[in-house]
């Protein structure tokens, strides 16, 4: 099964390549920018019907040094079948586009990110014929982040990072620096890291330590039920209750019908867009003011 957190975890190199800041300097290569790497086709299906699919291909592009792939694999738990599907996708991509593969496995619980290091070994008896080695980017190799400062040089890194550390001990004073560090941010900007954490840490605790936390507006993931989504839905429907209660106040005016203030105060306190749309029709027809809410089910 797809989850959020899953999509997150692999999707997040293909906007914000600087997340790979940790492997590239394990690799002893310069820190990566968009301009380097280029999203490709993650079919990795042959002829005949059966899918295989890799989460994220990225071809990689130095300035120092020859090209390469990387295949990045979400990894949430343990999954003996990546002992044999993981060799294929290295195979099969190194042959389709004649570059060498690193196969990146994201984790986020150590016991997963250390089965998901390997070595995978095909083997006939004494005879190693090929092994596979993923680097993996997990609790030890992402660092934690600790310095609010950070949040606003590397916003990708220390979301990313809040991901990975997600089931850690740590993760509650993790996401209170983060929060604070978005601070620094303008409006736009800090919703969309914000609810992009969010999405990420669906179906863990760490989601509602972080759903206090953020206080921002406006969706960027709409359906995933985050908290910006919700408040940003609020306030749409607010407004839109707000408008069509001054729209049948001003009707009762129109007509020169007194309003009185019991009538006017619960007029505008109704949020029932329904309701209002009756009484707006009402408000055409009643010969009083106070007569508006008879016959209409509150």
């Amino acid at each position: 099964m797809v989850t959020s957190t899953h999509e997150t975890s692999h999707r997040i190199f293909q906007d914000h390549p600087e997340v790979l800041a940790p492997l590239f300097e394990a690799l002893g290569l310069p820190p990566p920018v968009k301009a380097d790497i280029e999203p490709i086709t993650p079919d990795t299906t042959e002829l005949k019907p059966l899918e295989r699919r890799v989460d994220t291909v990225l071809k990689v592009d130095p300035a120092d040094g020859d090209s390469f792939l990387l295949a990045i694999e979400a990894q949430t738990s343990r999954a003996d079948d990546k002992a044999l599907n993981w060799p294929f996708y290295m195979a099969y991509l190194s042959a389709k586009f004649e570059l060498p593969v690193l196969l990146v496995a994201i984790c986020r619980k150590r016991s997963t990110a250390q089965w998901a290091a390997g070595p995978f070994e095909n083997r006939v008896g004494p005879w190693l014929s090929q092994v596979t080695r993923p680097f993996v980017l997990g609790p030890e190799s992402v660092p934690e982040i600790t310095d609010e400062s950070a949040v606003a040089r590397q916003p990708a890194l220390a979301t990313f990072s809040a991901i990975v550390h997600s089931e850690s001990r740590g993760i509650e004073a993790i996401l209170h620096l983060l929060a604070r560090g978005m601070r620094s941010f303008d409006k736009e900007t800090a919703g969309y890291w914000s609810e992009l954490l969010e999405v990420g840490l669906e179906n863990t605790p760490a989601r509602d330590t972080w759903r206090e936390a953020q206080k921002m507006v406006a969706s960027y993931f709409p359906g995933r039920g985050t908290l910006i989504e919700e408040t940003f839905l609020e306030g749409e429907a607010k407004g839109k209750a707000e408008g069509r209660a001054e729209g049948v106040l001003r009707v009762l005016e129109a007509r020169g019908l007194g309003v009185p203030d019991t009538v006017r105060e619960r007029v505008t306190a109704c949020t029932d867009l329904d309701l209002l749309d009756d009484l707006l029709v009402r408000a055409v027809t009643v010969e009083r003011a106070d007569a508006l809410f008879d016959e209409v089910a509150d």
